[in-house]
This record gives C-alpha cells, structure tokens and sequence, in this order.
C-alpha cells in the first residue's frame, strides 16, 4: 500500500490528498484511491504538480472510458481534455450536477486548474447522501417514488432532456441520495407544477445547505475528483482575473433508484414549457 497523507476538507465531505505522484498512477495506488473517493466523494490534490494532458487522461481511465464533451471547447490534440476558461464565459456559479440532462450523465469528473486568480474563484461541493437523509421519513417515502425531468437548450436550438429518480441508488455504496439540481432540473412530472415548484425549491436549498458542504482554494496544478452521483458542485464568481481548467470526464452510467409509483401528472407540459415560465432562482 502507498503511504499517503489524506486530511479531511470538511466534516460533510471531502480529503486532501498528499504524497502521490498523478504523473505515474498505478492500479494499486489508484485502487487506494477509489476507495477513498467512495468514503470521501471529492479527492483534492493541493500540492499536485501539473499534469501531462496523457497523465490527466490516464487517471481518469482509471474509473472508466472518457467523454468527449459534445461542444465545450478542448485542448489542442486532446478531444477528451475540455477547456473551462473564465475569459469564455465559463463561470459556473449554480449549484448543479454535470450533465444531468444526459440519459446517462458521467460518473466523475478530474480538474486541473492551469490559471487562477491570487485569491477567489474557488470550487465548493455539496454532500447528496446527507441532503437525502436529513429529510423526514414521510418525505423521503414520497421521494423514493418520484421522477425528474433534467434538460438544456444549446445556443443552437439542440434540446437535450433526460427522466431520472429524484432519488437514485450509488451503484457501489447503495447509499441512496437527492439527485435533483437547480441548473438542469425542470419538474416532476407525477406532481402538478405548482407542487413540483414548491417541492424542488425545498430540495434544491436542503441540496445546498452549508452543512453540506466543502469548500476549496486552488493553485496553479491543483486537482479535484469528485464522484457526480453523489454530489452538487458550485463555482465561486468572486473574481475578475482569468481562470482556466482542463477537465476530463468519466462516461456516465444509468441512473438508478425505486420505480415511481404514480403516472405522469396529465397537466405535465414540456421542459420548453417550463423554460417559457422559470422557477424562481
């Protein structure tokens, strides 16, 4: 086994990770790794020293095969390394999950900031498995039961839409945790909108509670796992310096949870309806 520091980021999730070299990840460190990321859902590497684009790509075959983003810009040579750059409009400052609007959103995601303001523009993660179980237990019933329509609209008029649980099951743990975001989750459709509206408002802020939460400052190099079934993340808009990241992404699995126990609500409209007439955020 490799002798590595790991400190705890927060008391709701969250380690920092010091000691390895990502340059030359093995099976064996990687296994130590993963099973740190099941405890801890996001891995945080303060100290990491830049990472080769091969390197980055590795580490993320390590959980299963990469993403080729379908229109965020990428790295030059590199389909798999997207490019996150503040200076392009890629400020994502909504509490949200990655992709949710996919049939089968990505399991984790590995960035590496390259460029970052001396202070701000750091990355919080919130803890799902804790949002689902500080809910009551009627209402952790009712959950269990229900469906979610995530979606987004591309600039160029492509609609993407995806029905998940609101509760969805890890495929590793069994915990079970919230699996709505306030960026990409429209409705439920076996409520009415109005009660769809007031039931994901009380998700959304539970989701996002900061005692569900870590927080983290970077540096130049530093890198950050997290698991995207289990958790929400937020970048912090409090900076006017450019900020660039390379992220590669793990193709996405099924998400999966109890069956709903009720139909689709006859008054349920379309996510371009639900466009047309915004929750308040």
């Amino acid at each position: 086994m490799t002798n590595i520091d790991v400190r705890p980021a927060s008391g709701a999730l969250g380690a920092e990770v010091r000691g390895l070299d990502l340059e030359k990840l093995t099976e064996a460190t990687f296994s130590q790794l993963h099973e740190l990321l099941m405890e801890n859902l996001v891995l945080l590497f303060p100290e990491a020293e830049p990472l080769s684009a091969e390197a980055h790509k590795n580490f993320g075959r390590f959980l299963g095969e990469l993403e080729v983003h379908p229109f965020l810009p990428k790295l030059d040579g590199h389909q798999e390394i997207v490019v996150l750059d503040s200076d392009e409009g890629a400020k994502a400052d909504v509490w949200h999950t990655d992709v949710t609007f996919a049939a089968n959103p990505p399991i984790a995601s590995i960035l590496q900031i390259v460029q970052c303001p001396p202070r701000g523009g750091d990355t919080m993660w919130s803890n799902q498995h804790l949002a689902y179980e500080s809910l009551s237990a009627p209402l952790r019933d009712l959950l269990d039961g229900l469906t979610a329509v995530h979606a987004f609209v591309h600039p160029n008029g492509t609609t993407f839409e995806a029905e998940h649980p609101v509760v969805r099951v890890h495929p590793v743990t069994g915990r079970r945790s919230l699996y709505v975001n306030r960026m990409f989750t429209m409705n439920i459709p076996q409520l009415r909108r109005a009660e769809s509206d007031v039931l994901l408002e009380h998700l959304f802020t539970t989701s996002e509670r900061p005692e569900n939460v870590c927080r983290f400052s970077w540096r130049p190099g530093a890198i950050a796992l997290w698991d995207n079934r289990a958790t929400q993340h937020y970048a912090v808009n409090d900076y006017t310096e450019r900020r660039i990241g390379h992220r590669v992404t793990i193709t996405g699995d099924d998400p999966k949870g109890d069956e709903p126990r009720w139909p689709h609500h006859q008054d349920t409209t379309t996510a371009a309806d639900h466009r047309a007439q915004p929750r308040s955020r």
